[in-house]
């Protein structure tokens, strides 16, 4: 599939087949995912994987969005490392670019699952403090690892509908609002 084609036919997929993703392929996607773009090319990004079943059945309690990771193959926490990132703390400004990293990251995680013909499907983790939390201790996550996102991914176990059309014209804005 051509790169176009496969910004326009991926969805979320929440029903899986039972069958392991191979690790080789794993490790392909995840490196699609380390060329996403990131603020000064810092890469803030990290990446853990979970392929025990309990432990994906597990995730709804931290993150209720996630019940169908039970049938998953794994889940790909992306987390941004707050000790490698474009940030800024004075002059009264703090802020830091780890979860804009992460979810270009992720994008292209999913992007690039789906050109293998794995499903995914994005659940967030920040900006929520109760499942950056809840993450943090279940994993034992160090301070400075922000989780940014849980990619839920599986090989698809259905065929999600493809909308007729999302393009907006009226959405788009020359010049002025």
């Amino acid at each position: 599939m051509d790169l176009y084609e496969g910004l326009i036919t991926r969805r979320s997929i929440r029903k899986y087949a039972d069958k392991k993703i191979p690790h080789d392929v794993l490790e392909e996607i995840i490196k699609a995912a380390q060329y996403a773009p990131s603020a000064h090319n810092k890469q803030s990004w990290e990446f853990l994987v979970i392929e025990d079943k309990e432990t994906l059945a597990s995730l709804r309690v931290i993150q209720r969005w996630t019940s169908f990771a039970k049938d998953a193959s794994c889940a790909v926490i992306v987390c941004g490392n707050l000790n490698n990132v474009f940030c800024r703390d004075k002059d009264g400004e703090k802020w830091d670019y780890a979860d804009i990293d992460c979810t270009l990251a992720s994008q292209n995680l999913m992007l690039a699952a789906h050109s293998k013909g794995i499903g995914t499907c994005f659940c967030g983790a920040s900006p929520m403090p109760l499942v950056i939390d809840g993450l943090r201790e279940k994993f034992n996550l160090p301070e400075h690892i922000r989780p940014v996102s849980i990619i839920v991914m599986g090989y698809p176990d259905e065929t999600p509908i493809q909308p007729d059309n999302r393009y907006v014209a009226e959405k788009i804005h020359w010049e002025k609002w």
